[in-house]
């Protein structure tokens, strides 16, 4: 297939005689390929911290929680009944929940207690399939807590624990006594914000630290399809009528989300500098480039070639070593990301660099997870950014008068 002229010339003058590639143009494209790989291994590693946390989250919490005015959803299997008929919904649980001083000899922490229904509580959270010693077991003032508040509290299965509720310091007719549990499971969910911050023990004995009469705090539903959350939120808002409230997981952790969004983004478009600098070079070299072909483009516009066509040698040159730039750029990317882990540990090793606290993230490994968009907006930036590179040397070269030009030396 016949070439246009202007794309010849710009391949001519990315390969000269000489050699395979100039050394000058090479320059130029390392930098592309650089940014463009710098930019797709950064958001990739941000989406994967986006989906580990994602799935932590939607693992220990409900993905729509039903509360009802007051503060107590009086008639809970109403709720659990109505819930049970809307599509999608894969499970409902009642709970109690608020937060307790648990006490231990000279140890003292505040995490979350939960009363929970053993016979539902395993189809809205993975803490009874994440227990690793003794078992989910909250009867007969008995108490569950995570691995990680259990260390704090030095206990272990069979200890005892003396939790007091906010409703003990404040009653002022009568003396509430603290509540001495003992501790039946310890679990483990593989996030230190919930291993630390939550324990679980049964209705009952929640609703006397409490003092609830009757009811409980919430129904939490788990669905078959998190997304689905916003929908089936409404449906149940319709179905219960006035005085209910549906809260969708996204209304309940969107700070979390929206932070993590806000730093993918800031990333994005701090390191979206570095392709930049990147044209800037592939703008000085074909600058560079302009002056010392000064003679062959004076040549060309005196046997007519227009200013177009010299216009075009230039943007041509400029998408080349865009397109060259994002082909390497993707498969350095995917490179990197293949073998993270190892490089990891290897910077880990060698400079002593803890660079994943896992008391931070509890994470074994760096997640990552490229997606077809990200890639297409990385490469299509830099893309833009490379044409438009070749837009100024371009210019000059089309402003010549051939007879300057060809006097040139």
């Amino acid at each position: 297939m016949k070439l246009p002229f202007s794309l010849f010339l710009a391949f001519k003058y990315l390969k000269p005689k000489r050699s395979f590639i100039s050394a000058v143009t090479l320059v130029s494209m390392l930098g592309v390929t650089i940014g463009v790989a710098v930019l797709i291994v950064v958001l990739s590693v941000m989406t994967g911290f986006d989906e580990v946390w994602r799935d932590k989250i939607l693992g220990f919490n409900a993905h729509v929680s039903v509360v009802q005015r007051g503060g107590i959803v009086v008639n809970p299997d109403r709720v659990l009944e109505l819930a049970a008929q809307v599509p999608g919904v894969r499970g409902a649980a009642p709970g109690l929940e608020g937060l307790v001083l648990i006490q231990t000899g000279e140890r003292v922490h505040t995490p979350i207690l939960r009363g929970v229904d053993p016979r539902y509580e395993p189809s809205v959270s993975q803490v009874p399939g994440h227990i690793i010693a003794g078992a989910f077991d909250v009867g007969d003032d008995q108490i569950v807590v995570g691995r990680d508040l259990a260390n704090r509290l030095d206990v272990w299965v069979g200890d005892k624990l003396t939790v007091y509720s906010p409703q003990s310091f404040v009653a002022e007719d009568e003396i509430r006594l603290p509540k001495e549990l003992v501790v039946s499971g310890i679990f483990s969910v593989g996030m230190y914000e919930y291993d630390v911050g939550f324990a679980f023990t049964s209705l009952d004995t929640a609703r006397s630290l409490y003092d609830v009469e009757q009811g409980v705090h919430s129904v939490q539903l788990m669905l078959d399809d998190p997304m689905m959350a916003a929908p089936v939120a409404q449906q149940l808002r319709e179905r219960l009528g006035p005085g209910y409230y549906a809260r969708t997981w996204m209304e309940m952790h969107s700070q979390i989300f929206a932070a993590l969004h806000v730093e993918k983004n800031m990333m994005f478009f701090l390191l979206a500098f570095v392709a930049l600098v990147a044209a800037f070079s592939i703008t000085n070299t074909l600058i560079t480039l302009t002056v010392q072909k000064t003679r062959e483009i004076g040549l060309l516009k005196s046997l007519g070639f227009g200013n177009g066509g010299i216009t075009g040698v230039f943007f041509w040159m400029g998408l080349v070593q865009g397109v060259l730039g994002n082909v390497l750029g993707v498969g350095l990317a995917l490179l990197v990301l293949k073998y993270r882990n190892e490089l990891l540990l290897f910077m880990s090793s060698e400079f002593n660099l803890e660079l994943l606290p896992p008391e931070l993230y509890q994470l074994s490994q760096l997640p990552a997870h490229t997606t077809g968009s990200d890639v297409a907006i990385v490469c299509g930036l830099v893309l833009l950014f490379c044409t438009f590179a070749g837009f100024f040397p371009a210019l000059r070269a089309a402003r010549m008068e051939p007879v300057d030009a060809l006097r040139y030396e």
